[in-house]
């Protein structure tokens, strides 16, 4: 086994941007050991998190939801120390980031709440940026293994905080590309050229980034993921939770989260959340030179309002549609994505009883499955092997 020293770092979750972390670290010289859900024959897998733990003072975790945040957090609990800095990446609930902080901080390690936003071009660059809330200390030591993939840290406050910040920058994620999809039918309907709508929003000032980025792809019906459908519901559900907490409505948020959940009910939910545009144009394929002409019922562009015919809202629309098909109502979607908030005053093993007992959904926006199943052991114990079994087949010491 290898010593631990200030140069090993841990990275728990090997999705799209967890594994693009990793191969940064390494080329800035950092020890990297690594541990997923499902084993990969990648340099220096490990057996468990806790294993990771033993490893390294700093770990990384990218998993995807509130439920696998709190599990991991447990999980390494019993080989963290003072020396620990724990490094949580996923966009959960605030009071979620909370309770995975006092986990950790009860065994004396420190923690650090730092989601981040960029997808997995910026992550293969070394260009996330990172929102960090926690104690400035612990970021100071941590800032070097932040820096190897990231192109700006920007400090938010206290645990918590952060994770409010980019639950509240992924809301206007979302409404940018919503409304870009409008936008898209408005202009085919019209019967415009899509690319000159393109042409005019490069010099308008509402463009953005993201846009930048979306419209091609959904003008091409490109939909291959750079951050998923479902990462992206979950994301606007736990908006949606913080707004009825705080006793207000945000509809361009719920706009947004009903063209996510049809999109889940259809089966997209591994698709780029892009695909947002399918609401409107449910063919699919490539908007350009060749527009959609509306022959009958089912190629014209749904828009959002109400449905003329029926005077109902789409929701509703869509729910009675369901009622008669094999596929979930927009309720068991919107059900099965509700996200565990524990309360404040929980104990951590409460708060993983809570997250144990109400399913979320495998959402962040690192696109990255739920690293730790459900109520299932550490994988050397399902396997009856001793620690570091296989950590011993897949470890190749490249790094050491």
């Amino acid at each position: 086994m290898s010593i631990r020293t200030r140069k090993n770092v841990g990275v728990i979750g090997l999705g799209i941007i967890g594994q693009r972390v990793a191969d940064n670290l390494r080329e800035r010289g950092f020890h990297v050991f690594v541990w997923n859900r499902t084993p990969r024959p990648v340099p220096n897998f490990v057996g468990s998190p806790a294993e990771v733990a033993e490893l390294c003072d700093f770990i990384q975790i990218f998993v995807s939801d509130d439920e696998a945040l709190l599990q991991t957090t447990q999980r390494i609990t019993r080989d963290l120390s003072p020396n620990h800095i724990v490094m949580a990446h996923c966009t959960v609930s605030p009071d979620t980031m909370r309770a995975a902080a006092e986990i950790i901080e009860r065994r004396g390690a420190r923690f650090l709440d730092a989601p981040f936003t960029g997808s997995k071009t910026a992550a293969e660059k070394g260009q996330l940026v990172y929102y960090v809330g926690g104690d400035e200390v612990a970021l100071r030591q941590a800032r070097p293994v932040l820096e190897a993939s990231s192109k700006e840290i920007i400090e938010m406050g206290k645990v918590g905080d952060a994770t409010t910040i980019k639950v509240a920058t992924n809301m206007v994620t979302a409404a940018s590309v919503q409304a870009a999809a409008e936008a898209l039918a408005l202009i085919s309907k019209s019967g415009l050229p899509v690319e000159r709508f393109a042409t005019a929003m490069r010099n308008n000032g509402s463009n953005s980034s993201t846009l930048d980025m979306k419209l091609p792809m959904m003008m091409e019906g490109n939909f291959e993921p750079h951050f998923s459908v479902k990462h992206m519901l979950k994301d606007v559900v736990i908006a949606t939770r913080l707004a009825r907490a705080f006793g207000m409505e945000f509809g361009a948020t719920d706009a947004s989260r009903h063209g996510l959940v049809e999109e889940m009910r259809q089966g997209r939910g591994d698709d780029d959340y892009s695909s947002l545009l399918r609401q409107y144009f449910p063919a699919g394929g490539s908007l350009k030179n060749d527009q959609q002409v509306s022959n009958g019922e089912d190629d014209q562009p749904r828009f959002a309002g109400l449905d003329e015919e029926k005077g109902t809202e789409p929701e509703q629309v869509t729910e009675t549609a369901a009622a008669g098909s094999s596929g979930p109502t927009t309720a068991e979607v919107e059900k099965e994505h509700t996200v565990v908030t524990p309360a404040p005053d929980e104990t951590k093993d409460e708060a993983l009883q809570v997250a144990a007992a109400n399913p979320i959904a495998t959402a962040a926006e690192s696109d990255v499955q739920p690293t730790v199943p459900r109520e299932s052991p550490d994988i050397e114990e399902r396997s009856g092997e001793p620690r570091g079994a296989w950590g011993g087949f897949w470890r190749r010491r490249t790094d050491d």
